[in-house]
């Protein structure tokens, strides 16, 4: 297991924390199966109740680590990327994040399968998916029109413009704001409320709050997954991927 992710597991708590902050928290496909694999265990061992996923207090995740991305795109349903995307979304016990910094792309639509998160006045969320030639996912483009609105929704993955923890909150993505220096403190407080509650009625009480979703939310990411798939090798995303690694505005006036 890479030091990227950090497991740890006390009083029923599952903390599960990005831990590559000299690279802004970007993910790569090993960080993603350490996610999976973790996410896995906590559902399964009933000595665990509740999991927390936190970063750090300037910068909770840049999304996926371009190079590793490129180099490794995902192949299919079994990659690492899709089963912890699977393993967000059904999750069967309560799931919290806190969030300080930036927070792009899957480091944004994971939280939409979080059940409560807390942000730090300094979070920034955002879904460049679009920017990137490519389409949102994580069942991103069924989830954010259903919480903030269609046209909303459409500003934040047409434009994929950040925007900040207080329009978070308006909107319902984020459930308090506090200084960075309290977010995953505050995570933790409520973790270890939700975990001195009786398991059972835990699990049942997030299988109803779901249960219309749950469904659409499997079928749509496995929508996106294809569509995201096949557009990584367009002339778009080598486009955005190639002026990314050169540090130069991506043209797409030809494409």
């Amino acid at each position: 297991m890479s030091d990227d992710i950090l497991v740890h597991a006390e009083a029923g708590v599952t903390t599960i924390t990005f831990n590559r902050v000299d690279k802004k928290n970007s993910i790569t496909a090993a960080m993603y199966a350490t996610l999976a694999d973790a996410l896995a265990a906590a559902d399964a061992d009933p000595a665990q109740r509740v999991a927390v996923l936190q970063g750090h207090e300037t910068i909770f995740s840049a999304g996926n680590d371009i190079g590793d991305f490129l180099n490794a795109p995902p192949s299919g349903e079994e990659s690492s990327v899709f089963r912890f995307l699977r393993g967000i979304a059904g999750f069967s016990k309560p799931l919290l994040a806190a969030v300080c910094g930036p927070a792009v792309g899957v480091g944004t639509t994971m939280l939409f399968h979080c059940d409560l998160v807390y942000a730090g006045d300094n979070a920034a969320f955002s879904m460049p998916f679009v920017n990137l030639g490519l389409v949102p996912e994580a069942a991103s483009s069924l989830l954010v029109p259903q919480m903030m609105g269609y046209h909303r929704a459409a500003e934040a993955l047409l434009l994929g413009e950040p925007f900040m923890a207080e329009a978070a909150l308006e909107v319902g993505l984020v459930n308090r704001v506090v200084p960075p220096s309290e977010a995953n403190a505050l995570a933790q407080a409520q973790a270890r409320k939700l975990a001195a509650k009786p398991l059972t009625s835990l699990i049942a009480t997030k299988r109803l709050l779901k249960k219309t979703s749950a469904d659409a939310v499997l079928a749509r990411m496995d929508e996106e997954g294809a569509l995201f798939r096949r557009m990584l090798a367009e002339p778009a995303a080598r486009e955005a991927f190639g002026a990314f690694m050169e540090r130069r505005k991506p043209d797409f006036s030809k494409l």
